[in-house]
């Protein structure tokens, strides 16, 4: 089997190294199998190439497109094709007959977005719908919240263009019956295996058995709901087997076949007209999940576009996560659960009318206790809650996890009570609890019940739950898939669910599509059992090596990658807004997702023999483009930490292999700084012109790059000889004077501290030393350790109790509320704890002043100005835009208008790195530089980081002012 032969006939890339092969080794389900390659097709003469191969060598094709499947879809031990980088094209939109011809691996809301200006729509929609694909969505035949208006993506497909897998290309669509004859008897067919398909899929169907077999044994027709199996049973309700006025389309078969049958490559949808102008959420608070599932049959009668539950376990793992918490504005005490009842009309008083008469039918039969309407923007803060669900389970601490075992069952929805309750007493008997969440109005729930995956006992009770719940949907003639398919996880069960002979016939469409059983083996049919080839190995241990940081919350290192479950929300792009992962968001590539980076830390750890064993290269390549910009500690809904545990890799490879010398260099620039303190001009001439290029160029600098100033004096030096005047009616406040602020904006120290002499503070310096930034971005910990232990101790010293440390630099001041607590120990962390809340951006303490009316807007100009901020990636993982924009907004004319950038790029010392300088400026292309260019000159660029105003001018040549600047300068 000659990998090398094939990658050289590829226009796009064959991967086949054990890193690359890792990270595709997992989905967002439980099973684990390594592939053996990845391609990236760059066209479809690849996946052509690709087909040829596997039909020659006895492998296998495994479609992958955002890898976000629950059943193990896209695992297995042939080559995993991802289509996520190259088949991303909206290839056209037909505004008159309301469909778009679409790649594979356009993204659902991205081509919502594009739609948007035709006032069109593709109704389908996932929780993972800002970064799953069309090309997934059809193989999965995913549904999403709105379901019960628009269906299934089955419904919304129209044509479908690929390969057999004879490797001849084909179209499928809407045939009359006569052009089904055809196809039957050779004529307008690509190949005799295509001829094949239409004569067997006619003999199975034709048949009267046949088709009352379907009948008897699919889930009931009032589930909407039905993906268990190859749909053969709607094949027959249209003609010439049922259904006249129905036209035969194969299309209904692909939708949920998991790519078993054919690979796609472009894909036709049916597009509805954009939803309705006005959006309202009653969220209904109750007191038991039994109560809620009643309580939707009676949201029912008001034909609402949605109704969605979340019960409490969802809940409470909000209340930690930062970014969730700020959506829990609508939640009113400890509910066990709330039915989340959509409305989308024409009016808002509509909206009130049918909210008004749904709470008095409830309140009527007990059903609710507070009956919340969320409008406007607000909406999208409850989706987002609810749509974190699958990711904020993974925060339950220790090996327990809620498995994606039976989530995604489906029954009639008048069944739902009843089903639930028996359900929660099996349950019961097995002494286990579970998460309940999902679509209530079209009967599918998401149950997850809590277990230990890695112990043999929780193995076997992965398969007994799993057996004991399709007995149950089987009772209630349910569907065991109701939106997330078979795979690896279900596919053994469907002759249990739809009898052995319906199951043989299953086995024959496969054999009939696929004679060579090349496409995506081991789903929906010869599934291998359903505990075999998983993630975990039952009985395993869990190395615990020690480490700089304290992982004791998540019981070890490996256990905080282990947090990542997969849910890919990583993958989103630049389109959907947000910051994590912005190397992702530049290229693309899985390998540079914080999923990738937590799955090849967990194998690593997990695998190695040696005695260090984050002494890896692989490790340290999949970790190199992490710009530490902290995203993932609160977009992540496991709160994946990635900077943090590549901080810990780093220093732990570095004990094995020592420091090299550009991390020393940039470890130690304060030390550096601190020599040339009284030449500055000496440090600045070496950085500039012939001698900096010659410097940059020996120590691994990019010349592209333009190096920071040292001010011609220090901060510290500078307030030592600086005379506050004013009346200090505010008090003191305390600044922080750091490693950034001491050399290089020192202007902006000094704007700060006449701006506060201006309203009434008096400035305090206290001596509290570096942050250790630089260090911390290296990876250097043992001292950004020491740094933080005397920090803390300096804080206790010099900081009165209850007075806050305030800082202008948010990568050095959130040092004390991020990493120091986790760097310390005993005593020292439990100090370093109380202080973190006691550590504030200058903006945050600006805003706090406000809100408490200690600062007003009179003391500030009323001319006009436009002003656009850029926040700090620390600012928003670790804080807060609110602030920021409520200060800026100061000056009563001032219109202030964020950036929706994410990360600048340039990410402290990376975006100056020769290796990283082209991908620094790509990130800087994809929002922030555009938005900039595209401002007039007289717009005021905001940027409170250091490293992010210089990126902005290397990138736009515009200046870049921090927010103090631009409020010194609005003062009266």
């Amino acid at each position: 089997m000659n990998l090398e032969s094939l990658e050289k006939q590829l226009d796009g890339k064959l991967l086949y190294d054990h890193t690359m092969r890792t990270l595709y080794a997992t989905d967002a389900s439980a099973y684990k199998e390594m592939p053996l390659a990845v391609a990236i097709p760059k066209t479809k003469e690849d996946i052509q190439k690709i087909i040829a191969f596997a039909r020659e060598n006895k492998s296998s094709v495994i479609p992958r497109a955002a890898g976000t499947s629950l059943a193990g879809q896209v695992v297995g031990n042939g080559i995993v094709v991802d289509i996520s980088q190259e088949f991303t094209k909206i290839l056209s939109v037909d505004p008159v007959e309301k469909s778009a011809w679409v790649e594979p691996g356009v993204i659902r809301d991205e081509l919502n977005l594009h739609l948007k200006s035709y006032k069109l729509f593709f109704g389908p929609e996932t929780s993972t719908s800002n970064r799953c694909m069309i090309g997934g969505m059809v193989g999965n035949n995913a549904c999403g919240a709105r379901s019960v208006i628009y269906g299934s993506t089955r419904e919304h497909l129209l044509e479908i263009k690929g390969f057999l897998a004879d490797g001849n290309e084909v179209t499928f669509g809407a045939l009359t019956n006569a052009e089904f004859e055809d196809k039957c008897n050779g004529i307008n067919v690509v190949s005799p295996l295509e001829q094949n398909i239409y004569v067997q899929t006619k003999e199975l169907l034709s048949s009267p058995a046949n088709r009352a077999l379907f009948d008897e044994n699919y889930p009931k027709k009032s589930i909407p709901r039905r993906n268990t199996g190859y749909a053969l049973d709607l094949l027959a309700d249209s003609q010439p087997f049922g259904d006249p006025t129905e036209k035969f389309n194969f299309c209904k078969l692909i939708a949920g076949s998991e790519g078993t049958l054919f690979f796609s490559t472009a894909i036709k949808l049916n597009l509805v007209d954009a939803l309705k102008p006005f959006a309202g959420l009653v969220c209904v608070h109750h007191n038991s999940i039994n109560e809620s599932l009643k309580a939707n049959l009676e949201a029912l009668k008001f034909n609402p576009d949605s109704v969605e539950l979340i019960d409490h376990y969802i809940l409470e793992c909000t209340k930690e996560n930062i970014e969730q918490s700020k959506n829990r504005f609508f939640v009113e005490g400890d509910p066990q659960a709330i039915l989340v009842v959509e409305f989308l009309r024409d009016s808002k008083e509509e909206i009130i009318q049918a909210a008004k008469e749904m709470e008095e039918l409830m309140r009527s039969k007990n059903l609710g206790y507070h009956f919340p309407i969320v409008w406007g923007e607000d909406t999208n803060k409850v989706w987002n809650l609810r749509k974190a669900g699958l990711g904020l389970l993974s925060n339950i601490p220790g090996d327990a996890k809620a498995v994606a075992v039976i989530e995604d069952t489906a029954v009639d929805v008048n069944d739902l009570p009843d089903f639930i309750e028996d359900f929660n007493a099996i349950l019961k008997e097995r002494n286990l609890s579970c998460v309940h969440y999902a679509h209530a109005a079209t009967g599918e729930l998401h149950l997850r019940p809590i277990i230990d995956l890695k112990t043999k006992e929780g193995a076997a009770l992965f398969r007994t739950i799993a057996t004991d719940i399709a007995h149950l949907v089987k009772k209630y003639k349910g569907s065991l898939s109701g939106e997330h398919g078979d795979g690896r996880l279900r596919g053994e069960f469907i002759p249990l669910m739809l009898g052995e002979e319906i199951y043989q016939m299953f086995i024959q469409v496969k054999n009939t599509w696929d004679p060579w059983g090349i496409f995506n083996p081991g789903k929906i049919v010869n599934t291998p059992p359903m505990d075999t080839s998983l993630r975990y190995t039952p009985g395993q241990d869990t190395p615990m090596p020690e480490t700089y940081f304290d992982f004791s919350e998540h019981n070890g290192i490996v256990r905080a990658a282990e947090m990542c479950n997969g849910s890919g929300d990583c993958r989103k792009t630049e389109k959907s807004g947000g910051t994590m992962c912005p190397s992702y968001m530049a290229t693309r590539d899985e390998k540079h997702t914080t999923r990738a980076r937590a799955n090849i830390l967990r194998e690593t750890i997990n695998n190695s023999t040696k005695e260090n064993r984050f002494d890896d290269e692989g490790l340290l390549e999949v970790m190199d483009l992490c710009l530490s910009c902290k995203g993932c500690k609160s977009e992540c809904p496991s709160n994946v930490d990635m900077a943090k545990l590549k901080a810990e890799t780093l220093q732990q490879y570095h004990d094995k292999n020592g420091v090299k010398f550009r991390s020393k260099l940039i470890g130690n620039t304060p030390k550096i700084n601190q020599l040339f303190a009284s030449l500055p001009w000496l440090y600045n001439f070496g950085s500039t012109g012939i001698l900096g290029n010659i410097m940059k160029r020996s120590t691994g600098f990019a010349t592209e790059r333009s190096l920071p100033l040292m001010h011609k004096i220090t901060f510290a030096k500078w307030i030592k000889s600086y005379r506050q005047t004013g009346n200090f009616i505010q008090g003191k406040v305390y600044l922080y004077n750091d490693e950034f602020l001491n050399f290089y904006d020192v202007e902006i120290g000094q704007t700060a501290v006449k701006l506060f002499n201006r309203l009434g503070y008096e400035v305090v310096i206290p001596e509290i030393g570096i942050s250790g930034r630089t260090y911390l971005s290296k990876g250097m910990l043992k001292e950004a350790r020491e740094i933080a232990e005397k920090n803390v101790q300096a804080f206790a010293k010099e900081i009165p109790e209850n007075v806050i440390l305030i800082g202008i630099e948010p990568s050095a001041i959130l040092s004390f509320r991020d990493e120091y607590p986790d760097l310390c120990r005993g005593d020292l962390k439990e100090k370093a704890k109380a202080f973190s809340g006691r550590a504030m951006l200058i903006e945050e303490f600006l805003a706090k002043e406000l809100d408490e009316g200690r600062i007003t807007s009179s003391s500030f100009t009323e001319n006009t100005e436009r002003v656009r901020m850029h926040g700090h990636c620390f600012q928003k993982a670790l804080s807060s835009l609110v602030p920021l924009k409520k200060i800026l907004m100061l000056p009563q004319n001032y219109t202030v208008l964020n950036i929706p950038s994410g990360c600048c790029g340039m990410a402290g010392s990376f975006g100056y790195e020769k290796e990283h300088y082209d991908i620094s400026m790509k990130i800087g292309e994809l929002v922030l530089f555009p938005t900039i260019r595209s401002e007039e000159e007289a717009t005021l660029i905001s940027a409170s980081g250091t490293s992010c105003r210089h990126q902005i001018s290397d990138g736009t040549s515009r200046k870049a002012f921090h927010p103090v600047e631009i409020l010194f300068k609005a003062l009266k």
